[in-house]
C-alpha cells in the first residue's frame, strides 16, 4: 500500500489523528522592552538564552506592538480581542482594590473561547484586570474572604497568581476565588529598584521568590495536563502566564543578583529569561512540544529611560531608572519609554513557535502585529470560527507565521498611549493624533491636540523628523482610517 493512501485510511479510523488540536501557551512578560534581548538587540550585555533560542525556533516579529503602553489596557486587548479604549477604560489602569473588573460580563476572552472547545485553561500570575472583591458591613475591602469576578468568571478552570502588578496591593497570592493567606502585616513603601507601595501582606509573601513560584506552578501545571494517566489529558491544554517582571518592583532572586554587571534591572531581565527557560524545558519534558503553539510577547516597553552623559544612571547609582546608551537600551533605538506613544511604549518582543503548524525555525515577520491579533489567531489555530461579535480588532498573523501571505491586508494597527493619545500605523507610516507622547516623556501633550505627528518609520525608525506639513495627503488618509475605527465599535 502506498504511504498516502495508509495515512489516509489511519485518519479515517483514527480521526483525532487529523484533529488534534495543540496546546497553546501565551507568555506575557511585564515591562520588558525590545532592546533587553540579545536575540533583537546585539548591542545587549544581558544573556538571554531561553529566550533566544525560541525566537530562532519560530518566528520573530519585528514590528509588533501591544495594544497600548501600560498594563491593564493590554491584558484586556490580549485576552478578548478588542482594543481597551473601547471599554470604559480610556487612560490608565486599574488600582486594586479601588477599581471594579474591566472585562464584561457577556465578553469572550481566549480563555472562554477554548474551553468551549474542549480545552484545559489555566492562568499562573498577574491578572490586573480587576476582582470582585468581599466587603464587610462597613464597606472595606476584605482580601481574605472569597472574591468574585476574576480569572476563574472569565474562562479560566484554575488560576494562581497576583491580582495586579508585584507594587501594588495586596501582597499575598490567590488562588481561583481565594486568598492562600491571611495579610496580617503591613508592607511599608520602599524606593526604585525594589519599589513597592505601602500596604495589607502575608508575612511570608516575598517578592524575591515569585517568578520562580510562577515557574514552578506552571510547570506543574503542564506536568499534570500532559499525564498519561490523569483523565483530563484527552484535553489539550491552554496556559496563559503573565509574569510580574521585570516591571517594578526590580527584586531578582538573590541567587541572580551580580550575574550580569548591569545592575539590578539587568539581573532581572536574566531571571525572567531563566523563568521562561523552566516553562519552555517543562513543555519540551511533556512529549508534546513540537505540537504546542508557544507566543512570547511583552505588555509594553520598558521603564527605564535613556540617560545622557553626565546624568545619574543605574550603573552608578541602582537608584537611578536609565541607562546610558553605551550600557544599555532597554527599548533598543525606539523612541520613548512605557506608556509613551512613541515607539519604545509599545514596540515589544514577540516570538512565536508552532512546529507541527508549519511555523519554520528562523523565520522572520515585518507585518504589523498587536495583542489583539492573538485571539484571531488562536481561533485559526484550533480551527473554529470566533464568536459573532467578539474580538473586534483581531485579525490572525497565522499565515505571515507560515511566512505566506494574507488575503488581505491587516487595517492599521492603533497605538495607545497612558493618558490616552493615538496613533495608527499603515505600512511604514505612523500617524500620531496628538501634540506629545501622552506618557511620561515630555512634551506630554494631549489628545486630538495639533500639530500632529507623522513619521515614515523605515526611514526615521527614531521619530525624529515630524512630516505632517509635508505630507499632507499621506496624513489625511491615515487619519481617516484611525476616525473610522474609532467609529466602529
Amino acid at each position: 500500500m502506498k504511504p498516502f493512501a495508509l495515512f489516509a485510511l489511519l485518519l479515517l479510523f483514527h480521526p483525532a489523528l487529523a484533529l488534534a488540536k495543540p496546546n497553546i501557551v501565551i507568555i506575557l512578560a511585564d515591562d520588558m522592552g525590545y532592546g533587553d534581548l540579545q536575540i533583537l538587540n546585539a548591542k545587549s550585555k544581558i544573556p538571554t538564552p531561553h529566550l533566544d533560542a525560541l525566537s530562532r525556533s519560530g518566528a520573530t516579529f519585528l514590528d509588533a506592538h501591544s495594544g497600548s503602553a501600560v498594563c491593564t489596557p493590554t491584558r484586556y486587548g490580549l485576552l478578548t480581542g478588542r482594543y481597551c479604549w473601547r471599554s470604559r477604560l480610556k487612560s490608565g489602569v486599574l488600582f486594586p482594590p479601588r477599581d471594579k473588573p474591566l472585562i464584561e460580563d457577556d465578553r469572550p476572552t481566549i480563555a472562554s473561547y477554548l474551553k468551549s472547545h474542549g480545552y484545559q485553561t489555566a492562568m499562573v500570575g498577574k491578572w490586573h484586570l480587576g476582582i470582585g472583591w468581599a466587603r464587610d458591613g462597613k464597606g472595606k475591602v476584605v482580601f481574605d474572604e472569597p472574591f468574585t469576578n476574576g480569572p476563574i468568571e472569565k474562562g479560566f478552570d484554575q488560576w494562581f497568581g497576583i491580582a495586579a502588578s508585584l507594587d501594588m496591593v495586596p501582597y499575598v497570592y490567590l488562588r481561583d476565588h481565594q486568598a492562600v493567606a491571611k495579610c496580617t502585616t503591613t508592607q511599608k513603601a520602599i524606593g526604585f529598584p525594589k519599589y513597592v507601595r505601602a500596604g495589607p501582606r502575608d508575612p511570608a509573601f516575598d517578592p524575591g521568590d515569585v517568578l520562580d513560584d510562577l515557574a514552578t506552578e506552571a510547570a506543574t501545571f503542564i506536568r499534570k495536563a500532559t499525564n498519561p494517566k490523569s483523565p483530563a489529558t484527552h484535553k489539550p491544554y491552554f496556559l496563559y502566564l503573565p509574569l510580574t517582571g521585570p516591571h517594578k518592583p526590580v527584586w531578582p532572586h538573590e541567587r541572580f543578583v551580580g550575574k550580569t554587571k548591569l545592575g539590578p534591572y539587568g539581573d532581572f531581565v536574566h531571571q525572567v529569561d531563566h523563568t521562561v527557560g523552566v516553562v519552555l524545558k517543562a513543555i519540551a519534558d511533556s512529549g508534546q512540544g513540537d505540537n504546542t503553539l508557544v507566543i512570547y510577547t511583552s505588555d509594553n516597553g520598558s521603564f527605564m529611560y535613556r540617560r545622557k552623559e553626565g546624568e545619574k544612571h543605574h550603573l552608578a547609582d541602582e537608584k537611578s531608572q536609565g541607562y546610558r546608551p553605551a550600557d544599555h537600551s532597554a527599548n533598543h533605538h525606539w523612541r520613548g519609554t512605557k506608556a509613551d506613544v512613541w515607539e519604545g511604549g509599545h514596540r515589544v518582543p514577540f516570538f512565536v513557535r508552532w512546529e507541527t503548524g508549519g511555523i519554520k525555525p528562523g523565520t522572520q515577520v515585518s507585518r504589523v502585529t498587536c495583542h489583539t491579533d492573538i485571539f484571531a489567531t488562536v481561533a485559526e489555530t484550533v480551527g473554529q470560527p470566533v464568536p459573532a461579535g467578539a474580538a473586534r480588532d483581531s485579525f490572525s498573523f497565522l499565515p505571515a507565521a507560515r511566512g505566506k501571505a494574507a488575503e488581505k491586508p491587516r487595517p492599521g494597527v492603533i497605538n495607545h498611549s497612558a493618558a490616552g493619545v493615538f496613533a495608527i500605523r499603515k505600512g511604514p507610516w505612523k500617524l500620531v493624533a496628538g501634540n506629545g507622547s501622552g506618557g511620561r516623556q515630555g512634551p506630554r501633550g494631549k489628545p486630538f491636540q495639533k500639530p500632529y505627528h507623522l513619521y515614515n518609520l523605515a526611514e526615521d525608525p527614531g521619530e525624529t523628523r515630524n512630516l505632517i506639513e509635508q505630507k499632507t495627503q499621506i496624513a489625511a488618509q491615515l487619519e481617516a482610517e484611525l476616525a473610522a475605527i474609532r467609529a466602529n465599535h
